[in-house]
């Protein structure tokens, strides 16, 4: 499941027909989730590895739903612990071990405590996406991994189930669903969904001290692809979907108020 690191494995893994095989899949997303997101959970891992050896490491899942993450991170050989706040989606995954319910922009879990925070497709779900990139710096070791990505506003998926009507307003959008299907939709503007861009992601990383940048990219498209986030403005309907990757530089001193919160350990949670 899993690749080499560096450049050039990073290369052969980003192909053209990964990205025509993650498409397909998502064009099924709503009938067939569990093939997009089994499909895309092993993708993630193979890139995640691409940066960072995964066995034996600790690994965050922020936003971690249903499962699939959790099956594919632990089959690389992962101490897995996912985080969401919704317990409905921990009802739905095969089995809740290791699992905790709570905010992204409040993560119940100590500083320093994690050698990679990863979250897919959460930001833009978040209404302080800057507060949620600092929780996930907090809680990471210095030295250890942050992989983070999310669709930006303007993407031609910005406005998920209501795009491309996102393109006239996210109100409007939201609006225009409600009277074609009778009933809002999952993601609705300013409540589950809000727009986030990829200046904005890149300013915070580039302005904190405590992470470094190692990799902005487009995470779907193959390698030779990657140059649409050198160009502001097209990259934020370009990327379809970004990828940053950054790596935990400065120790932070614990704070108060941490004693509430939970160390991780063999991939289950300590209390």
């Amino acid at each position: 499941m899993t690749v080499g690191q560096g450049p050039a494995a990073r290369r052969r893994f980003a192909t053209l027909g990964r990205s025509v095989a993650l498409f397909r899949a998502f064009l099924v997303e709503q009938t067939d989730p569990d093939h997009f997101y089994g499909l895309l959970a092993d993708d993630s891992v193979r890139q995640v590895s691409g940066y960072t050896g995964l066995a034996g490491r600790t690994v965050l899942d922020v936003g971690g739903g249903p499962g699939y993450f959790a099956q594919a991170f632990r089959a690389a050989g992962a101490r897995y612990v996912g985080l969401d706040p919704d317990v409905g989606d921990f009802s739905a995954a095969e089995s809740s071990a290791g699992m905790l319910r709570g905010s992204g922009t409040a993560l119940p879990v100590r500083s320093g405590s994690v050698d990679v925070c990863f979250s897919s497709n959460v930001l833009e779900h978040v209404s302080e996406p800057d507060r949620m990139l600092d929780e996930m710096a907090r809680v990471t070791k210095p030295g250890g991994v942050l992989f983070v990505s999310f669709t930006p506003w303007l993407s031609p998926w910005g406005g998920h189930e209501t795009a491309p009507w996102h393109y006239l307003g996210g109100q409007r959008a939201r609006r225009r669903y409600e009277r074609r299907n009778g009933r809002p939709p999952k993601n609705r503007f300013a409540e589950t969904l809000f727009p986030v861009s990829i200046a904005d992601a890149l300013r915070w990383a580039r302005g904190n001290p405590e992470v470094e940048v190692l990799d902005a990219l487009p995470r779907y498209h193959p390698w030779w692809g990657r140059w649409i986030v050198r160009i502001p403005g097209a990259r934020e309907i370009g990327s379809w979907n970004f990828l940053l990757v950054l790596r935990r530089t400065a120790e932070r001193p614990d704070v108060a108020g941490q004693a509430g919160k939970v160390g991780l350990t063999g991939g289950r949670v300590q209390m």
